[in-house]
């Protein structure tokens, strides 16, 4: 099954949805990384896929997350 594009959460901030969309940083099964950016400016990140990998990736605050094996 193709992970989705994108999807849509309830900003942190504001409580607006917002849409993430499907990055293209990882070539990897193990995890699906989204993000996107709310119209206040807070920026909303989501991942799928293995716990720990999505730990990582969540817990990377720059965006330049990079899944290793």
């Amino acid at each position: 099954m193709k992970p989705a594009r994108t999807l849509t959460f309830k900003c942190a901030k504001c409580t607006k949805p917002v849409t993430v969309y499907l990055q293209k940083v990882s070539a990897c099964s193990h995890i699906q990384p989204y993000q996107g950016i709310c119209g206040c400016g807070e920026v909303k990140r989501h991942a799928t896929g293995n716990a720990d990998a999505v730990a990582s990736y969540l817990a990377s605050s720059d965006g330049n997350w990079n899944h290793h094996h």
